[in-house]
């Protein structure tokens, strides 16, 4: 099969189309047939820096959409031929730049049938980094203030409709430009970072951190009591900014994306219910993901860059 791998760390240009064996299905596995990819930050901070994963060589990406073409023994979702979408275990089970994958059969859900699978493929780990962000670590309901910075990038898009979805008042930093992107989304108020100071809010009850930064503790300054900071920037809390929380009476959380089957349906239904899309910056052939890489890195694209693998992404 073809898949597009690394032998050493540095620039998109590190990255070569080769050929690799077609993995076999274990117990509990499936065989997918990548027709589409989604590419995230952490695909070219791995690509350069090795983070997780080391030294290569290695396959990257976690975003995953396709159809099963086996499946392993014990195997009660799915048979041959189904379409589905899915998070690779993050972030150890990358592998998505390729054209087939094995991931246990529950790394999966269908694929809903109104999107295709570029659209599908861009989904799985923006939308359950939002999800678990927001539903599993804020617990956000509706009546809540939630401010999203980043709001039109991967996640950020994402994090509006899901908010929106669990009823809460949203707010969103981006540049001016985004700002009717955002307003179709369903945000409620929009702030230009470039020219205003979000630190003017007051009373909201969770953010969303997904820049880093001093973003952190100024965020903290916009909380009422008892509200919540979720950073997925940080993998582990910043003592410092949780002692500032503290004195405010506020929490602050720090998350790595996991895998999560109810969590995928929950997504699912919201996409069925057409509540939840993904906004597709460009889509690129795999023999293209260096250009897909490079265009990510510039941080200038608008949601989710895509890279088509398999012969078809028809419905």
């Amino acid at each position: 099969m073809r898949a597009i791998s690394q032998d050493v760390l540095g620039g998109p240009e590190v990255l070569k189309e080769i050929e690799l064996p077609r993995p076999e299905p274990g117990p509990t596995e499936v065989l997918v047939r990548v027709h589409a990819a989604g590419l995230n930050p952490t695909d070219w901070k791995h690509r350069a820096n090795g983070g997780f994963l080391g030294k290569p060589p290695f396959v990257l990406g976690w975003d995953v959409s396709g159809v099963v073409e086996e499946v392993g023994s014990g195997v009660s979702l799915y048979e041959p031929g189904d379409e589905v979408f899915g998070m690779l275990r993050y972030p150890f089970g990358h592998g998505a730049f390729a054209e087939y994958v094995t991931a246990p059969s529950r790394t999966f859900v269908p694929k809903p049938a109104g999107v295709d699978h570029v659209q599908a493929g861009a989904l799985p780990l923006a939308a359950l980094t939002a999800w678990q962000a927001l539903v599993d670590t804020a617990g956000v309901r509706s009546g809540q203030r939630v401010l999203v910075h980043a709001a039109a990038g991967g996640v950020g898009h994402l994090a509006v409709q899901i908010a929106k979805a669990r009823g809460a008042h949203v707010i969103g930093t981006a540049s001016a430009a985004k700002h009717d992107f955002l307003r179709s989304l369903g945000a409620d108020e929009l702030i230009d970072y470039r020219t205003e100071d979000f630190t003017a809010l007051r009373d909201v009850d969770v953010v969303l951190d997904t820049i880093g930064g001093d973003y952190g503790p100024r965020s903290l300054e916009t909380l009422r009591p008892g509200g919540s900071l979720v950073s997925i920037v940080l993998s582990r809390v910043d003592e410092e900014l949780a002692a500032k929380a503290l004195g405010l009476r506020a929490r602050v959380r720090n998350m790595l994306v996991e895998p999560d089957h109810a969590a995928m349906k929950a997504i699912a239904a919201l996409v069925t219910a057409d509540r939840l899309r993904a906004e597709i910056a460009a889509v690129l052939p795999l023999e293209e993901a260096a250009k897909a890489h490079a265009l990510g890195e510039t941080n200038r694209t608008t949601g989710k860059i895509v890279l088509e693998v398999g012969p078809s992404t028809a419905k």
